[in-house]
C-alpha cells in the first residue's frame, strides 16, 4: 500500500487525542490526527480501511476546488455575515473605524491600509460572543459540560472538540447561515459526551438539529467559497 504510506497522507499529527481523525481539506489534501503513541503502521491500517470515504472526498474537494477571492476592501464590495450580504462604505470623518449595522459595514476611510485586520477582528469578535452564545443554550439543554470556546483559523476545520472539554470554531462560520452555525455547535456539543462519530452520535446530532443532512451539505458545497475568501 505505497499509496498510503508516500501519496495519500499529506501530514500526521499527533496530539491527545484518544481516536484516529481524518481531515479532508479544501485543496483535498489529507490530515491524520492521532494519539501520540500510536504506531505508524497502525495510522495506515486506519487510512487503508476509509479509502473509499478518504478517496470519494478528495474527489469532491477538487472538483469543487477554487483558488479564491481576495478582498479588495472598496465601496460597494460585498461581506457575508450569517449567511446575508452585507454592503461596504468607505466613508470620511471619525466614524468607525469599523462600524456595523442593518445597512451593512462603515470603514473609516482613513483606516483602508488596515482594513483586512479590522474585518479580521470583527468576525472573530462576533464569531467569540455568537458561538459562545449558542454553545451555552445547546450545553445548557443536553447538561454538557465544557471547559473553554476558542475562535481558530484552521483550514478545512469548522469545529472541534478535545477529551478535556475544549470547543474550538472557525471564525469562518460567521459567513454561513444561522441554521448551519447551529448545526456546528451542536455537533461538537455532541461530541463532549459522544467522541466519536457512532450511530447513537448522529441520532443525538437528530435529536437537536432535525434537518442536520441539509446543513452538512451546505457546508460541503460551500466550504470551497468561503476558505477561498483571503481577508
Amino acid at each position: 500500500m505505497d499509496i498510503v504510506k508516500q501519496e495519500l497522507i499529506h501530514k500526521i499529527l499527533r496530539t491527545r487525542r484518544r481516536t484516529v481523525g481524518l481531515q479532508i481539506t479544501p485543496d483535498a489534501n489529507l490530515i491524520v490526527r492521532v494519539p501520540h503513541k500510536m504506531p505508524l503502521e497502525m495510522i495506515h491500517e486506519v487510512v487503508r480501511q476509509k479509502l473509499p470515504w478518504i478517496l470519494r472526498k478528495q474527489r469532491f474537494a477538487r472538483e469543487n476546488y477554487h483558488p479564491g477571492e481576495r478582498k479588495a476592501f472598496v465601496a460597494g464590495e460585498k461581506f457575508q455575515y450569517l449567511g446575508e450580504a452585507h454592503e461596504l462604505f468607505v466613508i470620511p470623518g471619525s466614524y468607525g473605524p469599523l462600524d456595523f449595522n442593518e445597512k451593512g459595514f462603515f470603514l473609516r476611510e482613513g483606516c483602508l491600509p488596515l482594513a483586512k485586520w479590522l474585518f479580521l477582528d470583527w468576525y472573530r469578535e462576533r464569531a467569540e460572543e455568537y458561538l459562545s452564545d449558542r454553545v451555552r443554550h445547546y450545553a445548557g439543554v443536553t447538561g454538557a459540560c465544557y471547559s473553554r470556546i476558542g475562535i481558530s483559523n484552521a483550514k478545512g476545520r469548522w469545529g472541534s472538540c478535545s477529551s478535556r472539554g475544549v470547543l474550538n470554531f472557525n471564525w469562518r462560520l460567521m459567513m454561513a447561515p444561522r441554521e448551519v452555525v447551529d448545526y456546528v455547535v451542536i455537533h461538537e456539543v455532541v461530541h463532549l459526551g459522544e467522541l466519536n462519530h457512532s450511530k447513537r452520535f448522529w441520532q443525538k446530532v437528530k435529536v437537536l438539529a432535525p434537518d442536520y443532512l441539509q446543513a452538512k451539505r451546505w457546508l460541503e458545497l460551500h466550504q470551497q467559497t468561503l476558505y477561498g475568501i483571503h481577508l
